[in-house]
């Protein structure tokens, strides 16, 4: 075989790893997205949304301008799912709250998260109406023949000038970056700060994006990057849970004690239980540790 074939042969290969993987996201995107909105289950809300932001993650490598018109279709999927997706995840964590406040005999707490839970039901009436109005205007056969055409026509040129192992090198470097970033940040007496939690959220989108790419995208990794899946599952997992607690903490204030008909003084306890778990998750995390003062 001559080196054109070859390297032809090669480029080939290449092509149909990339289109098997994305095939694979696209099915499974397609599928789950039909049975979410027929009954909004949970993990077919959940399963949807996952494939979509690999899809995506494997779209911004390869077509980085989006030309092939895809990328901002998905991401308005993505957004839509995502909105009921994290409402069912909201609710779900007020009512294990509810549930053990009901176990430690703390009636007013579980009244108040009872209100929560009822305002948070409404608000994913909203989110699931405007997603069975707009996903079927996203996921139709106009779509399919985007899908199609894509990978007929633009996907081998586009592989061909794409190596991954690149691409996870700078997602790396930018995560080290908002790591440093944050570590500037974390002493002892800013760890608490604004400034503080949105370094953090900063830092696990890119740990996320780590995670999701190196999934997405594992047959064109170089073996040194398998396990960043994993790894930076762990870290999007410790620096998650900071950032849910605050969302809890901050989806109470945004509805207010008025609008939940709650006393000041239940209302006072929870909240500022919610201030504790939120900063008991930030000094116990081990991506970022606090740094305390040093006194000679």
């Amino acid at each position: 075989m001559t080196g054109d074939k070859l390297t032809k042969e090669r480029q080939l290969t290449k092509t149909k790893q990339w289109e098997q993987a994305l095939n694979h996201l696209y099915i499974n995107f397609w599928d789950y997205s039909h049975d979410a909105l027929n009954k909004f289950a949970d993990e077919d809300i959940h399963q949807a949304r996952v494939n979509c932001r690999k899809l995506l993650s494997l779209l911004s490598i390869l077509d980085p301008r989006h030309t092939s018109g895809l990328y901002p279709i998905f991401k308005k999927a993505q957004k839509r799912l995502g909105k009921v997706r994290d409402a069912d995840v909201l609710i779900e964590s007020f009512k294990n709250k509810r549930k053990q406040a009901k176990e430690n005999g703390d009636s007013k707490t579980a009244d108040l998260l009872k209100a929560v839970i009822a305002y948070q039901k409404d608000k994913r009436k909203t989110y699931r109406k405007k997603l069975a109005k707009e996903l079927p205007e996203l996921i139709n056969e106009d779509l399919e023949e985007k899908w199609k055409t894509f990978l007929s026509e633009q996907l081998e040129a586009l592989a061909a000038k794409k190596n991954v192992n690149v691409v996870m090198r700078e997602l790396e470097i930018a995560y080290e970056q908002k790591k440093k970033t944050c570590k500037a940040i974390f002493h002892e007496d800013n760890a608490e700060s604004k400034e503080a939690f949105d370094a953090l959220h900063q830092l696990r989108i890119a740990a996320k994006e780590l995670r999701y790419t190196s999934s997405a995208a594992d047959f064109a990794l170089n073996q040194k990057f398998h396990a960043h899946e994993e790894i930076y599952k762990e870290i999007q997992d410790q620096l998650g849970l900071i950032n849910d607690k605050r969302l809890w903490l901050e989806t109470l204030n945004a509805i207010g004690r008025e609008e939940l008909d709650i006393g000041k003084k239940a209302w006072n306890a929870f909240t500022s239980q919610l201030k504790d778990e939120v900063l008991d998750a930030l000094h116990h995390n081990d991506v970022i540790p606090i740094q305390t003062t040093q006194t000679k």
